[in-house]
């Protein structure tokens, strides 16, 4: 994305950069932990599809470093000026948000408190550049030797392979991250396919490293059957969403399945010869009895609970015993009166083009490029080749 793109006009493809984001996917991030507290409790993470970098980034300065963004960070800044001004101690609002405070969390005198046994893995095909903090690796999500790799980088100390680590499902990993996505042909129907079949090989190599209770969140295109791709998502965890971050543009198929509560369904064993999504059978949650829906809130097949900010969400459960098809909640994350990613804004006369955080280290356009070059430009007219093939030089 150079100076020159039309992009230049997205408002958070600029704060990105002014900012100091790799990319303007990081806000994506932030506003998902936003809405489902997704940092809680975490210290070992592995990211997926993570180059250029922007969701390591923010793991690495959420995680390592203990800051805050957005919300939070403003959460605690009023309760630091009411303790200024107010001279408010443990006994009123801000005694309160600060005995309650989650580690890693920004303290309320400003001081960064970072997580301890924070263990970060990245891993993509392409080359990233280092962060502090984070283990980089270099391989492809649907090879099972990528597993190993993993784990090993999580605990290049006690690992031992031969005591068959990571076939269990059971490893200590608290969030999986997937924000890969393929190089979309405009072709709808393909294009949902082939990132459903990124999902399912993110889910699979999940599956095995996540601990119980694990969280999982990963980029879908939202298409006619998406409600199947959540009908086997909700086997392994007990919440899934669909969330749309304000920084995601509305024109886009883009979503995040937001999945919390890993619990490996009883009875079923993971097969690398038949994965999820390519011949597993998933056992289906026997049907619950009208008694048991109603003690969990189901009410004539709907479940209605209230958020924090006043929006009702609405479950349904269906009645139908051979549907195997389930609807997840929607939910839109981020400040909803904040920049729209699909507008463009007026940008002053006297703006200053800011250079990328961190340039492509191997964009895919690069020998496109020398191959134009020793061509002699676009039509082959001008540059040194040209000259050469006209006996100029």
């Amino acid at each position: 994305m150079g100076k020159s793109s039309k992009d230049k006009r997205d408002a958070y493809y600029r704060l990105a950069k002014e900012q100091g984001w790799r990319a303007r996917s990081a806000f994506k991030l932030l506003q998902i932990d936003e809405q489902f507290d997704l940092f809680h409790d975490v210290t070992r993470v592995v990211d997926l599809c993570a180059a250029p970098g922007s969701w390591s980034q923010v793991l690495s300065r959420v995680l390592i470093k203990g800051e805050s963004f957005g919300r939070r960070a403003w959460e605690e800044k009023q309760v630091r000026e009411r303790k200024i001004i107010y001279g408010e101690g443990k006994d009123g609002n801000a005694g309160e948000v600060e005995d309650g405070k989650e580690e890693g969390d920004q303290d309320t005198g400003g001081e960064l408190r970072p997580r301890e046994g924070v263990k970060i893995v990245a891993v993509d095909l392409q080359p990233m550049a280092h962060l502090e903090g984070i283990t980089t690796l270099k391989g492809d999500i649907t090879h099972p030797g990528t597993i190993l790799r993993i784990l090993q980088a999580l605990d290049p100390d006690t690992y031992k392979p031969d005591e068959g680590q990571g076939e269990s499902g059971s490893n200590p990993v608290d969030l999986v991250l997937s924000d890969g996505a393929p190089d979309v042909t405009g072709l709808h129907d393909l294009d949902i396919y082939i990132q459903s079949q990124l999902l399912y090989s993110a889910l699979n190599l999940a599956l095995k490293i996540l601990k119980p209770g694990g969280k999982f969140v990963a980029k879908v295109f939202r298409g006619k059957d998406v409600d199947l791709i959540y009908a086997q998502l909700r086997c392994f965890f007990k919440n899934v969403h669909c969330a749309k971050p304000r920084s995601s543009r509305a024109s886009s198929l883009e979503a995040f399945v937001v999945c919390q509560g890993f619990e490996m369904p009883k009875g079923f064993v993971l097969d690398p010869a038949r994965p999820v999504g390519l011949g597993a059978q998933v056992p289906v949650p026997p049907k619950k009895s009208k008694a048991e829906n109603e003690k969990e809130g189901f009410v004539d097949g709907q479940r209605r609970t209230v958020r924090n900010d006043g929006i009702t969400v609405v479950e349904l459960d269906s009645d139908n015993e051979d549907d195997t098809r389930w609807i997840a909640p929607f939910v839109a994350c981020g400040d909803l009166s904040a920049w729209d990613a699909d507008a463009t804004y007026h940008l002053p006369k006297d703006r200053v083009s800011l250079d990328p955080v961190q340039p492509p280290t191997a964009p895919p356009y690069k020998r496109a490029l020398e191959l134009r070059r020793q061509r002699g430009g676009l039509y082959g007219k001008t540059g040194k080749g040209s000259k050469e093939r006209e006996g100029v030089v």
